[in-house]
């Protein structure tokens, strides 16, 4: 269990709030128009750890696969989106949509390889604070800006190691949207609009994820404010 905990906490792993995953489908999509009726789409979601993201959205896609770079023990591929050798993840399909809430660190690596693999668009949970910074800037948005970034204006609580429903958090996100087939240049801005949580929360929410933690972890570990 000790071995188990220590490397889960070297992978970023901060499972997203399946409320904040369906606002995609339901609120963001929409906006960027037929391209995104997802009902005929397939999905990849390379970071899927406990399925928290993946399985929300899967019923609204034809088709959803999940891997992540561990086995988290539901079942899903296990292989690196952005690695490299024998250990990488293979989607068994050319992917409509890539959706997913990147570890910080590689969420570069993530976007860059997402936009050479998906068919249609990709989609990333990440900080607000993402669309900053000269290194992003230079090598993605300069080029490839998001067709859209859509904020949250309510807070999207994510802690480590598990999902709590009852979390709070100083940290803002925003999905970030690309539509391949956009050439404009041009970068909308979309308020997810207040009361997302209450719209997209399910009753059965708790039963399917559990609300409760992969390892055993300390309080303090698991009940932070985190900087993602």
């Amino acid at each position: 269990m000790a071995a188990r905990a220590s490397v889960i906490d070297g992978l970023d792993y901060f499972p997203t709030p399946p409320w904040a995953s369906r606002a995609l489908v339901a609120d963001v999509l929409p906006q960027l128009g037929v391209a995104f009726h997802t009902a005929g789409m397939t999905l990849w979601e390379p970071a899927a750890g406990g399925g928290h993201m993946v399985e929300a959205l899967r019923p609204y896609f034809r088709e959803a696969f999940a891997s992540d770079v561990y086995d988290y023990g539901r079942g899903y591929a296990v292989g690196s989106f952005v690695g490299q050798g024998a250990d990488v993840a293979r989607c068994p399909f050319k992917p409509d949509l890539i959706a997913t809430n990147p570890p910080f660190n590689k969420a570069l690596e993530f976007a860059e390889l997402a936009l050479e693999t998906a068919r249609v668009g990709v989609a990333l949970l990440v900080r607000s604070a993402w669309a900053e910074g000269g290194d992003r800037y230079r090598t993605l948005f300069k080029d490839r800006p998001p067709s859209m970034i859509a904020q949250f204006v309510e807070r999207v609580a994510m802690v480590k190691g598990r999902w709590d429903p009852n979390a709070s958090t100083a940290t803002s996100y925003a999905w970030f949207i690309w539509r391949k087939a956009d050439r404009s240049g041009r970068c909308a801005y979309f308020w997810i609009p207040d009361g997302a949580k209450a719209r997209h929360s399910s009753a059965n929410d708790v039963e399917l994820f559990g609300g409760r933690s992969l390892v055993q972890e300390s309080p303090i570990s698991l009940h932070r404010s985190v900087l993602k």
